[in-house]
């Protein structure tokens, strides 16, 4: 099937500012918003391609600009709208747009703060932090062979990546390796769904390709110390991205533990409770049955290490372990992008948890959920840190405690 041909916007538009998503707002001449990847507040665009229309909003990649922004820097790489598209920033600015955008995001969620939110927290490394990557697979006909490929932001088609600097080093070179074996092998594309690798702070690298409508080969584990205690977990499940700022951020979990009990909910591989809590009365509710394996695995590491405690891996859906959810509790929650159930809201309020330690990955759904808990909670602590260099998402920590 003939691909769709791209449609274009070739009027004026001054860029706004930027919004939570990561692109940056402007308005057309009929009045239309549009959000466009690629360009800073105050630049003039003069030419979009269209990924994106509806009635009232339109979408696009800004192909054709005049710079104007002092706070635009050269980006490293070509497929950086792709993989990574506040390239474009100076990474100061970056930081300080996404404290804006979260203040914006609670200002909309109609949140009431007390205190003003503090800097994104963050080591300074902006690239080559990435411990996992998901490749496409792209023929190329000009040269008859195959290219590491990424989708481009918003739309289907794939874009080569020539160069990367957003993975581990290690992660590059070992899917370089990967892609020459198939040319030299002159094997297809369109055989596999995705190119899948994983590498350890140590530089090991574990994963491979993954067939089109075939089960997930089972690829080597790979260990990893956190806060100074080794988990293993499998390139096909999650595991956090950056660890370095993930242990920043399990630092100040720790630090706000108030009980001798603690529910860690969405427990994943238990990195969270066992890393902050494993001298605790511990319970951690997953619901991921190939994670909790993994789990598991940690736990019993744990117990080894630590006799005396007591921890308790449960395979269920959180809104299905409510019954773990108690008063003289501190309770951790790490929901996937979609937020907490509203089974798990509802309970909290019921019994009242001393504390709730609320992270995020989207700030969104993180600030809708709070303003239900703010019922009976206030926010003690707001945490930002940045995960996510040189992209638009933020992980966030909050701390609720009674009102």
């Amino acid at each position: 099937m003939a691909r769709k041909p791209a449609k274009y916007i070739t009027e004026r538009i001054k860029v706004q500012k930027l919004i939570p998503g990561g692109q940056a707002l402007g308005q057309l001449e009929n009045g239309k918003k549009i959000m466009l990847w690629g360009v800073l507040p105050g630049e003039i665009v003069t030419k979009v391609r269209v990924t994106k229309e509806k009635a009232n909003l339109v979408e696009g990649i800004a192909e054709e600009y005049e710079e104007g922004s002092p706070e635009r820097v050269a980006p490293k790489d070509d497929c950086h709208l792709a993989t990574s598209p506040w390239q474009i920033l100076n990474y100061d600015y970056e930081l300080a747009e996404k404290k804006a955008i979260l203040a914006e995001i609670f200002r909309q969620q109609k949140v009431d703060l007390d205190f003003e939110i503090p800097d994104v927290k963050t080591d300074d490394q902006e690239f080559f932090y990435r411990n996992k990557m998901e490749y496409a697979l792209y023929y190329a006909f000009e040269d008859q062979k195959i290219h590491l490929a990424v989708h481009e932001r918003g739309t289907f088609r794939k874009q080569i990546v020539n160069h990367s600097s957003l993975e581990k080093p290690e992660i590059f070179a070992k899917a370089s390796e990967i892609v020459a074996e198939l040319n030299a092998n002159h094997d297809e594309a369109r055989k596999y769904q995705m190119l899948l690798m994983r590498s350890d702070q140590n530089g090991n690298v574990s994963g491979g390709l993954v067939a089109n409508y075939q089960p997930r080969p089972v690829f080597e584990n790979l260990t990893d110390q956190i806060l100074g205690y080794s988990y293993s977990y499998s390139p096909n499940g999650f595991f956090q991205i950056n660890l370095p700022v993930y242990e920043m951020a399990l630092a100040e979990i720790k630090r706000h533990i108030t009980t001798n009990q603690v529910l860690d909910l969405y427990s994943g591989v238990g990195t969270i409770g066992l890393s902050v809590a494993r001298d605790k009365d511990l319970t951690l509710v997953e619901s991921n049955g190939a994670a909790f394996k993994e789990l598991k695995r940690n736990a019993e590491s744990t117990h080894k290490l630590f006799r005396k405690t007591k921890v308790r891996p449960v395979l269920a859906k959180s809104e299905e372990a409510l019954e773990y959810i108690s008063a003289r509790q501190t309770v951790i929650v790490d929901p996937p992008r979609a937020g907490l159930d509203t089974k798990v809201i509802e309970r909290i309020l019921e019994v009242m948890p001393e504390t709730v330690i609320y992270l995020s990955c989207n700030p969104i759904t993180q600030a809708r959920d709070v303003k239900l808990l703010s019922e009976k909670y206030h926010i003690k602590e707001i945490m930002p840190f940045n995960f996510f260099p040189r992209t638009p998402h933020l992980e966030n920590l909050i701390i609720l405690s009674q009102n």
